[in-house]
């Protein structure tokens, strides 16, 4: 690569570290430490290729900088969790935007596929599903009470293992992401086909209304974390397929870091849905309006924290 294809493609980034590091103080130590990270692949880039040229001493001059700052900055600030919500976790997710599209059209691909495949083949449901759940949502429909399974269990034992379940398949969804993002695309799809199925099952019984009304009240917040999991899952996968000008080891390395800090972002996420499933599904007495609003309520916040929030916060910056 020549130097001038190499700084063009670069340039752009380094200023953006220059700007960050004219305003420390709100730069955290973890933030500071991936852009470190990025610029000794640069620098190490530069230095083989470009030895003696302004472009490896600007680096070098750079990276040093940011090294001083970390260790400046090795003590925590009081405020890190505050910090974490407020400005980290929304810049990841504006960073990375693109990869959380991509999954939530994928899931929402796959539960078209689910539904129409359930269309076309009367015990598609049955092999997804398995005939228990079908043969015990179909008696609860004649019982009409299409969503008495939520009822069958102790509000506080069924909480804490859907909210257990949730965090384990969001974690695997992650890790699967390692198979060149393979693993977690397919999770993902798995996912969905079995939403899709499910909600075409719901209206053959003529009672899809009322179980979008119960499912989605936890359902939103549950199936978008699945949704987030796959998103890191495939940052971590195409870490290792497309390494840009990193070594193939540091860029694993900054998108698994990046991935457990969505991951550890969801585990609340997942305490919420599971209280919802567990204490409150359950009712299905509730009126309708009341679950509509809440589930508004739910797309809303994620509309607001996951795409509008986190783009504000990537504006300002860059101020």
């Amino acid at each position: 690569m020549k130097e001038i294809v190499f700084i063009n493609k670069n340039i752009k980034k380094w200023q953006e570290y220059e700007k960050l590091l004219r305003k420390s103080r709100s730069v955290s130590a973890d933030v500071l430490s991936d852009y470190f990270i990025q610029l000794t692949d640069d620098l190490s880039f530069s230095q083989t290729y470009f030895p003696e040229s302004e472009t490896t001493r600007y680096l070098n001059s750079l990276t040093l900088k940011t090294h001083l700052l970390i260790y400046k900055n090795k003590k925590e600030k009081r405020g890190r969790i505050v910090e974490f919500w407020k400005f980290e976790f929304p810049q990841i997710m504006y960073d990375y935007r693109k990869y959380l599209l991509f999954a939530f059209f994928f899931f929402t691909l796959s539960i078209i596929i689910g539904a129409f495949s359930a269309s076309q083949d009367k015990d598609f449901i049955r092999l997804i599903m398995g005939d228990g759940y079908v043969n015990m949502t179909i008696e609860n429909i004649q019982n009409e009470d299409p969503m008495a399974v939520y009822k069958n269990a102790n509000e506080l034992p069924m909480f804490l293992g859907i909210t257990l379940n949730n965090i384990r398949v969001s974690f695997l969804v992650f890790v699967l992401g390692i198979f060149f993002s393979v693993g977690s695309v397919w999770v993902l799809f798995q996912n969905g086909i079995m939403v899709g199925s499910f909600l075409f099952f719901m209206s053959e019984y003529n009672v899809l209304y009322k179980a979008i009304l119960s499912i989605f009240m936890h359902g939103t917040l549950e199936l978008f974390a699945i949704v987030l999991a796959g998103a890191g899952g495939i940052i971590l996968g195409n870490s290792i397929l497309f390494p840009k000008t990193y070594s193939r080891f540091n860029s694993f390395k900054h998108s698994a870091k990046i991935g457990l800090k969505i991951i550890i972002a969801l585990i609340p996420i997942f305490i919420i849905a599971g209280f919802i499933e567990g204490f409150i599904t359950r009712y299905s007495n509730i009126p309708d309006i009341f679950r509509i609003v809440f589930i508004l309520a739910n797309v809303v916040f994620i509309i607001w924290y996951f795409f509008v929030y986190p783009a504000k916060v990537a504006k300002s910056s860059k101020l």
